[in-house]
């Protein structure tokens, strides 16, 4: 069982959608009494034309295994999750650190970057057609 369990770890997965951003920051939102009520992830991309980071995409986290963990492998932030019957991967050079907000950033970023003309995260399914 053992040996099956460590073949399974290191060959391909075929249901595993994988992308990359500039940069990972975790987000905890504060209600007003200081309560979580919240963490998020944000993936963000650097735009040189507005010389900052844009965000690109958020996810709630639903779990610790959610979380960035820096691969020395790859020097690079990597976070995992299930999205529906898909493991999705995103990983990054840079992970901010972890932000602690009453406001919620998501839709701040609103104000320099319409929800619309985000690039937004691909579709699991679109990603793995791509293979």
């Amino acid at each position: 069982m053992m040996l099956l369990l460590l073949i399974a770890s290191v060959l391909p997965n075929d249901n595993v959608a994988r992308e990359s951003c500039d940069r990972i920051e975790v987000n905890s939102f504060y209600d007003d009494q200081g309560r979580l009520v919240f963490d998020q992830l944000l993936f963000c991309d650097w735009d040189n034309a507005a010389g900052r980071y844009q965000l690109r995409a958020w996810r709630m986290v639903k779990s610790n295994g959610q979380l960035p963990q820096f691969l020395q492998s790859t020097q690079r932030y990597e976070c995992r999750w299930m999205d529906g019957d898909v493991e999705r991967v995103i990983t990054a050079p840079v992970k901010k650190l972890n932000t602690f907000t009453q406001f919620d950033p998501e839709l701040t970023e609103r104000e320099f970057l319409p929800k619309e003309r985000r690039r937004e995260l691909l579709s699991p399914k679109v990603l793995l057609r791509k293979k």
